[in-house]
Parts: structure tokens; sequence; C-alpha cells
């Protein structure tokens, strides 16, 4: 029997249930908000773990693949001080393949391959325990049944109502993201600071991130404690930060409005955030172009749901967490073995029973997972900048 399934979202989870039921001769019918591969910047660059990601690729039959386009430099990380003093120097052996780097466009084209992919196909709702399976409503008006239904949609899911009432909660920590283009010709020197991998630099409640794509790209990320509105109205929020134990000099950046539009203006207030550090680290923000805020958001740590037949979840719609370099390869590894037990259910009673098996069996996994990043956020980006360090020491090999 040929089970009516659709997975919805074409990130990495979706993706890679797709690739795991095509090998499996499977059908699948993906459904993507987006119109099309690029119609938005596909954000950063991933290392997949050995035990995670590359044994998802591996299930899909794409691992040799992803060796040849993945980094193993990538792996490198340099962490400073904010007087640009180098802390700590981890470089990968020449045979070190345990967490290489690959960009996030290279790893959804990889992913994409031969699968059909519906594109701007938004859905709005899921219906579970209709008479003819799961209803699915689309944005524009129409709809579709299926056996199962897959939400792999990410932090703001439209699957996840049809089984949950949880919703993300901010964390506290606002990511700023900005980018430098052709480094290695246009900024030598900050070529040489990121060098093949990441440079990070931890001073109170507040961060400085620099992670190489390939081509010459880097992703730069200012970290910082503060209210979700701190761009706005902030006249209010001096007693708010100082509460929540804010230095008084992020109070003090973050004490008037802030127009996010206004390039100049958001580089001005980064760079009066971060004042006093190291010339070359404020580099990274004088030569950053656009400036995207992204406040970091979770779902509970414990996130569980009573199962309803034809639906289930997968990665961040299932358990958001702290992008500490887990969540992507978590729900690879999810959509993989989501799809070989499907693959291997034969009646409608195996098809749910898989389905159940498969939830109880990753929520104490996510679970652990997420209890850690929720944790290693909070040392991250914390009063004692040596908690940082520290975190790094204890997950670095020696």
């Amino acid at each position: 029997m040929r089970h009516r399934i659709a997975v919805i979202g074409g990130g990495p989870a979706g993706l890679t249930f797709a690739r795991v039921l095509h090998r499996h001769d499977h059908p699948v019918t993906v459904l993507e908000r987006d119109p099309a591969p690029d119609a938005r910047p596909p954000g950063g660059t991933l290392d997949l773990h050995e035990n995670l990601g590359q044994l998802a690729l591996d299930k899909a039959g794409l691992l040799a693949e992803f060796r040849a386009l993945s980094r193993p430099e990538g792996q490198a990380m340099r962490i400073l001080d904010t007087d640009g003093t180098v802390l700590r120097d981890w470089r990968p052996r020449l045979d070190d393949r345990a967490n290489p780097e690959i960009d996030r466009g290279q790893l959804r084209d990889l992913l994409l391959g031969p699968l059909d992919v519906q594109w701007g196909r938004g859905v709005t709702e899921v219906v579970p325990g209709t008479r003819d399976g799961v209803l699915v409503r689309f944005a524009d008006g129409r709809q579709e049944t299926f056996d199962l239904v897959v939400g792999a949609d990410g932090a703001w899911s439209r699957v996840r109502p049809a089984v949950s009432s949880a919703t993300p909660h901010y964390t506290g920590v606002t990511v700023v993201e900005t980018s430098l283009d052709d480094v290695d010709t246009r900024h030598p020197d900050l070529a040489r600071l990121v060098g093949d991998g990441s440079v990070a630099v931890y001073g109170v409640n507040r961060g400085l991130v620099a992670q190489r794509n390939s081509g010459g790209h880097v992703k730069v990320y200012a970290q910082f404690r503060a209210p979700l509105d701190w761009h706005t109205n902030l006249d209010r929020h001096g007693g708010v930060n100082r509460r929540a134990g804010l230095d008084a000099g992020l109070d003090a950046v973050l004490g008037a409005g802030l127009d996010l539009a206004d390039v100049e203006a958001v580089r001005s207030r980064l760079l009066a955030l971060f004042e006093g550090w190291a010339a070359p680290v404020l580099d990274l923000l004088r030569h950053g172009t656009a400036f995207v805020p992204r406040p970091l958001y979770v779902l509970p740590v414990s996130h569980t749901w009573a199962h309803v037949p034809g639906v289930t979840l997968l990665g961040d719609a299932a358990h958001l967490m702290p992008p500490l370099g887990v969540g992507a390869n978590l729900a690879m590894l999810e959509g993989a073995e989501l799809a070989e037990s499907v693959a291997a259910a034969s009646g409608p009673g195996d098809l749910d029973e898989a389905v159940r098996a498969f939830e109880e069996q990753t929520w104490a996994r996510a679970g652990r997972w997420a209890k850690f990043t929720m944790a290693g956020l909070e040392r991250l980006v914390s009063p004692d900048p040596t908690e940082a360090l520290a975190l790094f020491d204890e997950v670095q090999p020696s």
C-alpha cells in the first residue's frame, strides 16, 4: 500500500524526509510556501555531525556527495579576548570529518536532487480526523487530504496547532546578523582574522561571532541580552535591563529607539554596544552590509504532545532550540528515521503505530539536546565571559 504522505516545509528536515522516502520508492508530496528555491537567502553555514546530520545523509544515499561539497577546514575555531588576545585556536586534523561545514544553499540543492517540490504552496491550517484523512488548507483557498501530514515548517509551524498548543517564547537573547562578501580580496586582514572557520569574542552579556562560508562570504553575528522590543520605545527599558542583570553600558546603548531599516544607525548602535573592543573585531561590523535582527525563540525544553493520528512534527516545528549547532542536525536525522519507519509500514494501522513509536523515541533525545543548548546559550551570553570559554573547552577536542 502506498500511503498519501505530505511533508510541509522544504528545509533540511522536510527534504531529508522526502529524499529517504524517495530512496525507498515511496511517493511523497513536498509543500513549500516559498515560490522558488532561491526566493530568499538560504542562510549561513552548517556543521553536520557524524552521528546526526551525516548519518541522515547516509540514509539518503548522499554522504559521498556531501563529503565532496563540505569544508572540513571550516571546523577551525578561534576565540579572542575583547582586546584581541588569542585565547584559543583550535584547528582540525587533515583527516577530521567529525563536523565539516556546508553552506545551507548547497545542502538544500543536494537534498532537492530529483524531488518534485510544489513551490508557493503556503499552508494555513491542518485538520486531522476528517472522513478522507488529514485535511490541509492552503493560502490560495485550495485543500487536499493525506494519510499522513508531517510538519517540518519551522518555528512558527502551521502544522503544530493540530497536535500541540505550545508556542515559541523569547529567550532574552537577540542576534543581529550582517555579512562580508569577497572577504579575501576586499578585506584580507579580516579574512586572516576569521581564518578557515570561525572567530568568536565574548564580553559581558554580549558576543561577536564571524563564520566563513564558501566563496569568500563571511557571516557576522552580534548577540546580546535585551528586551524583545529593544529597538523601539526603550526609554522605559533602563530599569528592566538592570533588573535582568545587564550592565550599565548595555543599558545606555539600548536606551533609545532605533529604525532597523537604517543601516548606518544600526551599525552605529552596534559599534557603541561593543565600544572598547579591539579595532579588528569592530571592523567586522564597520564593513558589514545589511543588518538583520534575529531574536532567539525556543519551545519548552520537554515539548511533547498527545499523539494525533495522521499528523506529526520534525525539527524546529517539534523542538525549537537555540542555534548551537544541533537543531538542523537533529531535524535531518529525525526526517530520515521517520521516512524509514513510514517506508516499512504496510497497512493504515502500521503507519499510525510507526509514527507513534517515532514520536516517543525522538522526544527523549530532543529533550536532552534542548536542555544542553539552553544551558549553552546561558553560558555563551553571560555576565561572566569566562563561562563561554569554559563551555568551548568542554566541547572542543583536546
